[in-house]
């Protein structure tokens, strides 16, 4: 007799061996600015893609998340779950997301007792590049990464400062 957790382990094993696979169904996973063709594969939706682009050309020109998600309230643009509220954590989400360069990272999480956290490098990833068409460059996305990363540095940086006085 089978176990639950030989059947958990095996059903992980299954998905982590699909996704070396470059039509491994998680990678046509659908995202804000994309639709599902007829056939599975990721199709740009050319309304959505416009505020994806635009989302990411307010964060380069410096914009918050907040300043970012009342722009789009002002302009009527719903969020991707329909509200007409977006939050800002759905705004660094979209920016994180490397779909709109056209590659898709899989087993970016993992789970752990049924909760899913965030794989820092304990599985191994696998990036399929050019797998659906971009909305956005590569260079856009890599250098939002950046400024999302030294905004997020800034705070402690401060706090620090504030300490040491």
């Amino acid at each position: 007799m089978t176990t639950y957790i030989d059947k958990s382990n095996g059903i992980t094993e299954g998905l982590r061996k699909s996704f070396q696979s470059t039509d491994c169904k998680m990678a046509n996973r659908q995202c804000y600015g994309y639709d599902i063709s007829p056939n599975g594969d990721l199709v740009v939706n050319h309304g959505e893609a416009k505020v994806v682009r635009w989302i990411f050309e307010r964060y380069l020109v410096g914009e918050s998340f907040g300043k970012i998600a009342a722009g789009l309230e002002q302009h009527g643009v719903l969020s991707p779950t329909g509200k007409a509220k977006w939050n800002r954590e759905a705004i660094s989400k979209l920016l994180s997301n490397e779909k709109y360069t056209g590659s898709v990272l899989l087993q970016k999480t993992m789970s752990i007792c049924g909760t899913q956290i965030k794989n820092e490098g304990e599985l191994d990833q696998m990036l399929i590049t050019h797998h659906h068409d971009a909305i956005i460059s590569t260079q856009d996305f890599e250098t939002v990464q950046q400024m999302k990363h030294e905004r997020a540095k800034a705070p402690v940086q401060e706090m620090k400062m504030m300490l040491s006085f």
